[in-house]
């Protein structure tokens, strides 16, 4: 089996429990209204959303789900495992996300996300696909970022 693994950094002017609650808790719920050319709808499948449950993200062109290994409402920490869907391609066993939100002196957020790829045999990933991934997790936390600053009573 091989393995990869990347973190990345994002800095946001929200507030960690802020970007957390919306980005994250009530995901199910924001991020579709927010992205409904992209995210059909997340749909909780086992569990009550909290660490062991199972969600589906519905794409407009596919579905990935996914294992909640935990969640810390308290230190803003969301640990994820990809189970099936568009996002393992064919030589790739399984795909893990430690996401965590940390507050920023200024006030603001400091979003760390470190991405674990575990790989079937000696197959190695593209920097391409793996580029494509992180561009739409972006892409979606910068679409909460901007909902939650122009809605600053939102998720306070």
């Amino acid at each position: 089996m091989g393995f990869a693994s990347y973190t990345d950094e994002y800095t946001s002017p929200i507030a960690a429990s802020r970007i957390f609650k919306a980005s994250i808790i009530d995901s199910h719920n924001l991020i579709p209204k927010l992205l409904p050319q992209g995210i059909q709808s997340i749909e909780l499948i086992q569990g009550d959303g909290g660490a062991g449950s199972i969600k589906k993200i519905n794409f407009i062109d596919g579905y990935v789900k996914y294992h909640i290994d935990e969640l810390s409402e308290e230190n803003y920490t969301y640990n994820y495992t990809l189970l099936e869907g568009d996002a393992l391609v064919e030589n790739l066993e399984k795909i893990t996300y430690e996401v965590k939100f940390e507050s920023s002196p200024s006030g603001g957020t400091i979003s760390k996300v470190t991405s674990k790829y575990y790989t079937k045999g000696d197959f190695m990933l593209k920097e391409e696909d793996i580029k494509a991934g992180k561009d739409k997790v972006l892409q979606m936390y910068k679409v909460v970022e901007a909902y939650l600053l122009q809605n600053p009573d939102a998720y306070v």
